[in-house]
């Protein structure tokens, strides 16, 4: 059986001098695989692999050897491949020589799944402890009453989702990595603002991305669910709060507005919110979730660039390239 270990890791892979033909070996998840057409009306394949330190897209031709094995190869294989680099408007973009999926046996060898899935930095089992602290902390009853019966609701899920499909915090962990930093943000910036009701504001940092726990599915590539494509996360946030929140008995008026930063978090309509943010909380969530979801961007972008590089690839959150570079002590 061939070594399972993968020679070279996306980080890898991008650190290496622009020098087109150098041979390379890696294991990588098949994260999208895009049927397109070309100009001349030939089929093709734009396949984005990936592993825990990064990913890169390439071009498979419908008239090359591995058209029809990436075609069929569901978004949540892992495989083995051989390739050559080259490069692309400055980005890398090798041609792929050879792949094999790995069998399960492979995949069940240990050190593989960490090398392949991407996870939050930190411990997991630390963040979740810290989110518990912000929860006990709401000095509401029936506001942390609500808050509490969600995150039972949920169970185990809230803690290994991710944030998103691509943009920010998409990775194993993402969600309670995404909901922890938020609250730290928030339990730092609340004093500052003292027409913001501290409770309020608190409880929908905590719950205003509940709705990604069903949004979302996948242990390796993510996609979104059914219930995701019909209804999307705020919906499906709004209808977990509500339940929470008269089950809990807590008052109409606490009621409305946590239902309101749930439903106006997004902050703007076309990003997906259902209303616009009209409370002094339902503003200050939105303000905190737009910042910290930037710079999980940017913070991704920092672990994963190469020491080599200056620049990131273009980030489609922010719409440019992200300097790399620390700046000269």
């Amino acid at each position: 059986m061939p070594d399972p270990t993968p020679s070279m890791t996306v980080r890898d892979l991008k650190a290496l001098e622009q020098i087109t033909g150098r041979a390379f070996s890696a294991m990588l998840l098949v994260r999208k695989v895009t049927a397109k057409t070309s100009k001349s009306d030939s089929p093709y394949l734009s396949i984005e692999l990936g592993d825990r330190t990064g990913a890169f897209t390439f071009t498979c031709f419908s008239d090359g050897p591995l058209f029809e094995l990436f075609k069929n190869l569901p978004e949540s294989a892992v495989v083995r491949i051989d390739g050559k680099t080259d490069y692309y408007q400055g980005r890398f973009s090798p041609r792929i020589t050879r792949a094999e999926p790995l069998t399960e046996e492979e995949l069940a060898a240990p050190g593989v799944m960490e090398n392949i899935v991407e996870v939050a930095p930190e411990d997991p089992a630390k963040l979740w402890a810290e989110c518990e602290g912000f929860i006990a902390g709401l000095t509401q009853p029936e506001l942390r009453a609500t808050v509490q019966a969600v995150f039972a609701d949920l169970g185990g899920a809230f803690q290994t989702a991710p944030a998103a499909i691509a943009m920010h915090h998409a990775y194993r962990h993402g969600l309670l990595e995404h909901t922890t930093h938020m609250a730290r943000a928030a339990h730092a910036l609340l004093p500052l603002y003292p027409e913001v009701d501290a409770d309020l504001a608190m409880a929908g940092i905590l719950l205003h991305d509940v709705g990604k726990v069903s949004e979302y599915e996948g242990t390796l590539a993510i996609q979104r669910s059914r219930k995701g494509i019909l209804q999307g996360h705020v919906v499906l946030g709004y209808q977990l709060v509500r339940k929470a929140g008269l089950k809990a008995k807590l008052d109409a008026e606490r009621l409305e507005r946590i239902e309101h930063i749930i439903l106006s978090h997004q902050g703007e309509l076309e990003y997906g919110a259902a209303v616009m943010a009209a409370t002094p909380e339902a503003v200050f969530v939105s303000m905190v979730d737009n910042l910290d979801a930037r710079m999980g961007m940017v913070q991704r972008a920092l672990r994963q660039a190469a020491e080599s590089d200056e620049f990131s690839e273009r980030l489609p959150g922010l719409n440019a390239p992200l300097l790399t570079t620390k700046p000269a002590t």
